[in-house]
């Protein structure tokens, strides 16, 4: 029989749980019944006492040590989003066929550069990026994909599709937080055997290989790597040194580098070891200032790069793809690079440097979403339908003054999912972040679920854990199955 939400008390001691008709809800159809992949999970619920449950979760949490930012335990919700194998193979192609045309777009903008010689995407990306690196050009070795790492963040629209809302590949954090995740729900909710739902523990053993495999030739048979991190102060710093534990590579940050004669070298401890593959993870993006004058983190990285001793995962400069005017021409680098129709679409994003585009956008600005190109974490984005009047008048005016700035995007109602909220269950906004990774050898993989981050806040629209959101696990089931 089919598992019916009751309006009125779909569980235990839990309130009202709305259904609205303007966005999509994961869990239930809008007659009130589970989605087929739920109905197991509704059930489990049911029988939980909700406040019990998720204080059981957060202490799991706590002794994992998941933290983000500076000993901020983030909010985990014990909900878990169910995606059926059916629903999740298309998407896996159309996330992999992503990063390869992300990849390509970078291996020539830092080479050939033939896309901006084609005018399928407009030179002054080029020339206005602030991800953009003109050191690198000519440094990246075309076996090795820039971004080994790349993490799409996927909403689902009212219809149902999901679409791409923003590209990540200059040094998506998170990965490790979906695996943490899953550790602690796993022994409350019940989660179905491992015959049913896929595993995550597979991402950090394909990661460690990739990151090897980057390594120059001369070196590749014991390549010896590092962790680049700012250190403890990095809100992902659980990341790197839970990836660095159990890949048994040493996480350093540049005041324990130093470099002689086109070589990187790292003081671990007493020891001062060559490194030959550095992964990536520290904010800064660039080995020179506006002048073009090298940086203290370009005099140390820019000699080893340039001596071909010293290869980068997540190289310096993939930010060029983060920049949200690039995520405007995705679909058209998708065409350009592998002459195939995008298998996932974009959220429709408009040039605002673009006359045309700027003309056929301007007089609905108050419909759209305003986003700074180089901004990430959610930071600086304006939803203009939700700001203030005075806000809206701002934004339109930097927008006029400075289009070059910006990005325009469609506003697209975020997917709802039932989520704890005090002793009941409530509807609370949803993305996913799954992630690719593109090694030198072999082929490309996708984390079979990903990190899902919800709003904590009611009709809230921003679910960034650095805007304070929080994380779900996510189960990609082979057969129709939920929690025992």
């Amino acid at each position: 029989m089919a598992t019916t939400l009751n309006p009125a008390r779909p569980f235990p001691g839990a309130g009202v749980y709305p259904l609205d008709s303007g966005h999509f809800d994961e869990a239930f159809a809008k007659t009130g019944t589970a989605r087929p992949p739920y109905v197991a999970v509704i059930d489990a619920l049911a029988r939980q006492d909700l406040v019990e449950l998720r204080e059981r979760v957060r202490s799991n949490i706590e002794e994992i040590g998941l933290t983000f930012g500076q000993g901020v335990t983030p909010a985990v919700d014990p909900v878990p989003r169910v995606i059926e194998a059916a629903e999740w193979a298309p998407l896996e192609a159309g996330l992999l066929q992503r990063a390869r045309a992300l990849n390509a777009f970078l291996l020539d903008a830092y080479g050939d550069q033939r896309i901006f010689e084609d005018e399928v995407v407009p030179r002054r990306l080029l020339d206005t990026a602030q991800g953009y690196e003109p050191r690198m050009r000519g440094l990246l070795d075309p076996g090795v994909p820039p971004a080994t790492v790349a993490g799409m963040d996927l909403i689902r629209d009212a219809r149902g599709e999901l679409l791409v809302l923003e590209d990540n590949l200059r040094m998506p954090s998170g990965a490790t937080y979906a695996i943490a995740v899953r550790e602690a729900l796993g022994p409350e909710l019940g989660a179905p055997d491992e015959t049913t739902l896929r595993a995550l523990d597979g991402y950090v053993a394909r990661l460690g290989e990739a990151i090897r495999a980057a390594a120059p030739a001369a070196h590749a048979a014991e390549p010896i790597a590092a962790i680049l991190s700012d250190g403890p102060e990095s809100g992902a710093y659980y990341e790197h040194e839970r990836l660095g534990r159990e890949l048994s590579l040493p996480v350093v940050t540049p005041a324990q580098l130093s470099q002689a004669k086109g070589r990187l070298h790292a003081q671990v401890g007493r020891e001062r070891i060559q490194l030959d593959v550095v992964y990536r993870r520290l904010d800064e993006d660039r080995l020179t200032d506006n002048g073009g004058a090298l940086t203290p983190l370009g005099q140390l990285l820019a000699p080893p790069l340039e001596s071909g001793r010293l290869r980068m995962v997540n190289a310096i400069g993939t930010g060029l793809a983060d920049d949200k005017l690039a995520h405007a021409y995705v679909e058209a680098m998708i065409d350009y690079y592998l002459g195939e129709e995008p298998l996932l679409r974009s959220v429709p994003s408009y040039d605002l440097s673009d006359p045309d585009a700027r003309d056929e956008v301007m007089g609905r600005l108050d419909e759209l979403v305003i986003k700074p190109r180089d901004g990430f974490g959610g930071h600086g984005v304006t939803i203009m339908p939700l700001a203030t009047e005075g806000d809206r008048r701002k934004v339109v005016g930097l927008v006029r003054r400075r289009p070059e700035r910006f990005v325009a995007q469609e506003l697209v109602q975020l997917s709802t999912h039932p989520t704890v909220v005090g002793a009941s269950i409530a509807p609370r906004r949803v993305d996913l972040r799954p992630y690719v990774v593109s090694p030198a050898a072999g082929e490309a993989s996708v984390m079979q679920g990903g990190l899902t981050r919800y709003a904590v806040a009611a009709d809230e629209m921003v679910v960034n854990s650095s805007q304070g959101g929080g994380s779900k696990d996510t189960w990609v089931l082979d057969t129709a199955a939920g929690a025992r």
